[in-house]
């Protein structure tokens, strides 16, 4: 059973990603391939795709603050684990081929929901 350190560290790195993917990647668009994985996707033209990015950014920053307050652990990890199920699903029916390496991030997003899950 992990300690209550070890559970806060888990948070805050669990916040540091969603805050990195959510403000820097998003938000801020300083990696143009995440707009280009929402463009590919039949449900939205180039501007829509933008201001699609800019408010999942905004829901991931959301998160962050989510993870960080311990509030409601549970129902956090399984809109955690919902949305990266979504995205991920999206990012391969759409957009494999602009995905630089798609089994690695699903790998990674696993190691990721089981961290957020030990966390919960």
């Amino acid at each position: 059973m992990p300690t209550h350190t070890e559970i806060l560290l888990g948070r805050i790195a669990i916040a540091g990603v969603w805050t990195f993917q959510g403000l820097w990647c998003k938000v801020l668009n300083r990696v143009p391939r995440h707009a280009r994985v929402v463009e590919a996707t039949p449900l939205f033209d180039r501007k829509q795709a933008r201001w699609f990015l800019v408010t999942l950014g905004c829901f991931e920053m959301f998160l962050a603050a989510w993870v960080l307050s311990a509030q409601f652990p549970r129902e956090a990890a399984i809109v955690q684990t919902a949305l990266l199920i979504l995205m991920n699903t999206g990012g391969i029916l759409w957009a494999r081929h602009i995905i630089p390496d798609p089994i690695g991030m699903l790998f990674q997003n696993f190691a990721f929901v089981m961290l957020i899950w030990i966390c919960a």
